[in-house]
């Protein structure tokens, strides 16, 4: 699934994510995230009889993008493959997505994202490590992608390894700017990276080392925490510069148009007309510094559609002081003339 450097000090990728393996296994029945719930009846809720199909697959092969498509017996989707891409889009039990303090809105489905060894292939189906692997990850209850990424939001408890490292629990956005007014769109600094976050160490594939500083510990903003969750959690390549590399780069800007993946929706200058090639997992981009407001500066993680039928997505946002999928200083919305929706301006698919 991709390998991370260990740092020079303190523990070890192995140390912290065996730990985490150990939790994960434990809560792995029941609703373990602070805004993550099961549907009754489902394969998490303990009570549920959900059984996913362990054969008798069909493959279709669809186009823009260029995909592949699981399909049970009965006709249900089961997955969904990218070309290019490392994201699996699996089918599971239904799960709830919500914020209470800074909004009404709720997100409901039955997608889990997870990630594939390498990037997607038509050929892959026909493979023995596809053959094995695809039952596992249909069955697979631990946390995926977007459950990863709500152990940071809104009132999500620390969890810690037997080491006493804090990996996971309610994350900020960064220090205070002095002489920012509370309304500013640069209230709390940018610049926190996933290691400052943990407050470790790290060394990347080239070498680089990176040290976190004291003052943003328990911080990432918006780029930083698509690598603590990708990157740091899932397992996926990192590199320390902006340039084209072997997985993801630093800024928001930079993992837009050189990140690996597919490109789903390119920039235009202007909010996307079309939203139907979305999925759960995607990474979404925005422009939405006043100063500069054609350059992409702000990424999340797009959630699907609420009750009400609106695009959501998730992000560190200064104003709202790290991850959410709340209104708060701005709708957390792809469609309407709000702040974000009218910064929107590109997609992709890791």
């Amino acid at each position: 699934m991709g390998t991370v450097p260990t740092p020079r000090r303190g523990p070890s990728r192995r140390q912290v994510l065996s730990g985490v393996a150990g939790l994960a296994a434990t809560a792995a029945a029941v609703s373990v995230y602070a805004r993550h719930h099961f549907a009754p009846g489902d394969a998490g809720d303990p009570h549920g009889d959900f059984r996913a199909p362990t054969g008798g697959y069909r493959f279709e092969r669809h186009r823009t993008p260029a995909r592949t498509v699981v399909r049970a017996a009965d006709g249900r989707v089961l997955a969904t493959f990218t070309d290019g891409a490392r994201t699996a889009l699996l089918t599971g039990p239904a799960r709830t997505w919500s914020e209470p303090r800074t909004t009404s809105a709720v997100v409901r489905g039955n997608a889990w994202v997870r990630l594939l060894p390498d990037g997607w292939r038509p050929g892959h189906a026909r493979t023995r490590w596809f053959r094995e692997w695809f039952p596992k990850a249909l069955a697979d209850r631990s946390p995926d992608v977007l459950g990863v990424a709500f152990q940071y939001g809104d009132g999500a408890p620390d969890r810690r390894t037997a080491a006493g490292l804090r990996y996971a629990g309610k994350a900020h956005f960064g220090p205070r700017v002095p002489g920012q007014s509370l309304d500013s769109f640069h209230y709390r600094d940018e610049k926190s990276d996933f290691y400052d976050y943990l407050g470790t160490p790290w060394t990347f594939p080239d070498g680089t080392r990176k040290d976190p500083e004291k003052a943003r510990y328990g911080d990432v903003d918006c780029s930083g925490f698509m690598r603590l969750i990708w990157g740091y959690r899932m397992g996926y390549p990192m590199h320390a510069t902006n340039t084209a590399g072997i997985g993801l780069p630093r800024r928001a800007y930079a993992i837009a148009t050189r990140a690996p993946g597919v490109l789903l929706i390119p920039n235009t200058g202007r909010p996307p007309a079309d939203i139907s090639l979305l999925q759960p997992g995607d990474l979404v981009f925005f422009a939405i510094d006043i100063g500069r407001p054609h350059g992409i500066d702000h990424c999340g993680i797009y959630l699907g559609t609420d009750d009400d039928g609106h695009p959501r997505f998730y992000s560190s946002r200064s104003r709202a002081n790290g991850p959410t999928m709340g209104d708060l200083a701005g709708r957390a919305r792809l469609d309407g003339d709000g702040f974000y929706a009218q910064g929107w301006r590109m997609a992709r698919r890791l």
